[in-house]
């Protein structure tokens, strides 16, 4: 016998193939869950008055015929709809059952008993609000790093004080930096420290979406209504508003609202707000009345830091020089870098192999323009320089300032280390004979066995060559 989630997939790949746009099943279908199946009756749940209004206008014909193409030909389904606390009638939490009305609009008692919030019906029993927050994004599992060190402060203060701390904040940096995850972690946790607040995540293109839809249906209202019923409300990647004046005009009113009433607006960018192009000026000076701040590149340590929260997380044993190697080469984009793990587990389970350096190495290569430079001794000259802040022509010049004979020094014992040359032909490179070469490299050996500072740093000098590969 299917389950009850089996018979609604099955039905949304039905209507998968019914419904052409892409951005409309997104927008309209993954939102509804299945609720129960009694006597033929399927009950789906849609997140607001609005949903169902749209959905009967437009959907109820594929949503039948997906649905007794499965259940039977007698099946019917009928709509429910959830009411947060405190926005019912008389104070009581509630749903409705709403009867399909095949594509039909039902104006009869409970059109007229509509007060003018879309989610103010009396009803049956409580459900929870669906805030479509993603649980694995967390504070728990969102590294901190000097690059978001602020970000995620403050955005830990706003989940204390929603409305309070920071009203609106507004998180910007490049793609792939983290800023969903933060926005989601903001939401969750003020959904764990404050469960009576009603926390909803949208992305800009579902916000403009639905906007566009009400107004074909003139439901431009009931949207409205709805929105400002929010506690919490966070808009995934607002540029996108650019350009979509009624759009703007409509979130500028339900900005002011949900402002002035003390609720919280978290916003995500992929600019500054100063930045934002063709975009009402009212806004963007609303957009800077809180706090705007930037999620940054990463450091290498931070990268490294969240690779291997992420392999463990999934119970994945992921080597240290893996995770070097890997945070190295992706260190642009959190997202890329978390697809390379995901590759390399992918991989592992497929061959049934170890994950390995050379493992990561063809895995970078597939997801970055990385070309390996040749290690030679000019190579290793370079980076050794820029380690220790000194020319290419000093360390082959004749100077003997200390810093420069250490980084010559350092240069020939790893030229001989990594490229396994003779002697005689660093000595070429460098413009000396192979007895000043050995001297270089006796005196790096004895330093790095009586200093482990110096050792270590030679060792991570090396490191960095040996991952250019």
């Amino acid at each position: 016998m299917k389950t009850l989630t089996a018979i609604w997939e099955n039905c949304l790949t039905v209507i998968k193939e019914l419904v052409s746009n892409e951005q409309s099943y997104t927008t309209w279908f993954k939102p509804i869950k299945p609720v129960k199946l009694e006597n033929n009756v399927l009950t789906i749940e849609v997140p607001s008055q609005f949903f169902y209004e749209w959905l009967e206008e437009h959907y109820a014909d594929k949503l039948t015929l997906a649905i007794r193409r499965e259940v039977g030909t007698n099946a019917r389904f009928e709509y429910q709809i959830p009411v947060d606390k405190g926005s019912a009638l008389n104070g009581k939490s509630a749903i409705t059952h709403i009867p399909a009305g095949n594509g039909k609009y039902n104006n009869g008692d409970y059109k007229n008993s509509f007060i003018g919030n879309p989610v103010a019906i009396p009803g049956i029993k409580e459900v929870s609000f669906e805030s479509c927050l993603n649980p694995n994004h967390t504070f728990a599992n969102f590294i901190e790093g000097d690059c978001n060190l602020l970000a995620r402060s403050a955005g830990i203060a706003i989940a204390k004080k929603p409305g309070l701390a920071y009203n609106p904040m507004v998180i910007y940096g490049g793609s792939g930096l983290g800023k969903t995850h933060l926005a989601h972690a903001i939401g969750n946790e003020i959904k764990m420290l404050h469960p009576e607040k009603r926390v909803l995540f949208v992305t800009s293109e579902a916000y403009i979406s639905q906007f566009i839809e009400a107004l074909k249906n003139g439901n431009a209202a009931s949207f409205s209504s709805f929105y400002q019923t929010i506690d919490v409300l966070i808009i995934d990647d607002i540029q996108f508003f650019s350009n979509k004046d009624k759009t703007q005009e409509h979130f500028f009113h339900t900005f002011n609202h949900l402002h002035q009433s003390g609720k919280q607006l978290v916003l995500t960018s992929d600019r500054p707000p100063k930045d934002l192009t063709d975009m009402d000026e009212r806004l963007l000076s609303r957009f800077k009345w809180g706090l705007s701040v930037e999620l940054q590149i990463p450091d290498f340590e931070t990268r490294i830091a969240i690779l291997e929260r992420k392999a463990q997380a999934e119970d994945i044993e992921l080597p240290r020089e893996v995770s070097e190697y890997v945070a190295h080469h992706i260190n642009t984009s959190i997202r890329i870098m978390e697809g390379a793990l995901n590759s390399l587990v992918a991989q592992s389970k497929l061959v049934n192999r170890a994950i390995d350096l050379n493992m990561a190495r063809q895995t970078v290569r597939s997801l970055v323009n990385h070309v390996a430079p040749e290690i030679t001794v000019g190579f290793i000259t370079k980076m050794v320089g820029e380690h220790y802040r000194v020319t290419l022509n000093d360390i082959k010049g004749k100077s003997r300032k200390r810093e420069i004979v250490i980084a010559r020094h350092v240069s020939m014992f790893l030229c001989r280390k990594i490229t396994g040359k003779s002697l005689t032909e660093i000595g070429r490179d460098f413009n000396r004979d192979h007895t000043t070469v050995m001297h270089g490299c006796t005196a790096v050996t004895d330093q790095m066995d009586q200093m482990l500072q110096f050792k270590e740093e030679v060792s991570e000098i090396e490191k960095k060559i040996r991952m250019s590969e």
